[in-house]
């Protein structure tokens, strides 16, 4: 019963597609590992899969192999680099970007039977506010939004959050600025962001830091390889292991919420000190 611990489930979501969520959530994923953490990253983009193209795996069976009821979710995981695992979705399916609510919970439900030996999963979601993305955002504990400097990216966070907000009482959201071409860059996009969620919506917004621009990530690209193992001490890598040492830090989840979660029977078994089970 001792490996009972809540597991920390951290989404990576921004609305639009290019501000470089799954070179965040790969690299994130490989610097919390660094730090001991044992990882799993799924790819969310359930009909558009990359994250075993951007890190050169071959994934005999994916999600799509869950979903039909084919294999068990255990039996998709894939070894990456660093120690994490890598659950892999399907490429070019078009049934997996139309699952219904009762597939997403089916999925969301299966990570249970996985969450021994395990810290923190990491999702990789798709571009978009479809139903997908809003049910795997949901259903983690902690929704790190990322921004780049165009203006349509500031636009899709915003709507982004907005609809979680609204439509489900969402109130709390972590920045992290990528591809910024100085600290200050990284401040100034936060700073827009807050600008219009202070004005319109309820939602405390919290800054995780900057990742910088750096032509080593498309090297990295280039090689299939993660820049954080690729090049080691590039500023990109330097940034993911400072943001991964913050991360680190956020507490881990006690009460479930009253809503569909991974891992929700971890804290409805686990007595958390002063509170009633």
């Amino acid at each position: 019963m001792g490996s009972l611990h809540p597991v920390q489930v951290i989404a990576v979501t921004g609305g639009k597609g290019g501000v470089g969520k799954t070179n965040v959530s790969v690299n994130l994923s490989l610097a919390l590992a660094d730090l001991g953490r044992r990882v799993m990253l799924m790819d969310a983009d359930l009909g558009l899969a990359n994250v075993d193209v951007l890190l050169g795996l071959t994934a005999k069976r994916t999600l799509a192999d869950v979903i039909s009821g084919e294999c068990d979710l255990k039996d998709v995981l894939i070894p990456g680099p660093g120690g994490i695992r890598v659950v892999p979705a399907a490429s070019g399916t078009q049934s997996m970007v139309q699952l219904t609510p009762m597939q997403h919970a089916g999925l969301i439900q299966a990570f249970s039977d996985i969450s021994d030996n395990l810290d923190v999963l990491v999702i990789d979601t798709a571009a978009g506010i479809g139903d997908g993305v809003v049910s795997f955002v949901r259903a983690a504990q902690e929704v790190i939004v990322v921004v780049c400097d165009e203006p349509t990216s500031i636009t899709d966070a915003y709507a982004l959050i907005k609809l979680l907000n609204r439509d489900y009482g969402m109130s709390r959201f972590r920045v992290l600025a990528n591809m910024a071409h100085s600290p200050q860059e990284g401040r100034n996009l936060f700073a827009k962001l807050t600008k219009v969620t202070d004005r319109f919506l309820d939602v405390a917004l919290q800054y995780v830091g900057a990742v910088p621009y750096d032509e080593s990530v498309r090297k990295a690209v280039q090689k299939q390889r993660a820049v954080y193992e690729a090049f080691p001490r590039s500023k990109c890598a330097l940034a993911f292991k400072a943001i991964a040492q913050k991360v680190d830090t956020w507490p881990l989840p006690a009460n479930p919420r009253g809503h569909l979660e991974f891992f929700v029977e971890r804290l409805v078994q686990q007595p958390i000190a002063g509170t009633a089970v």
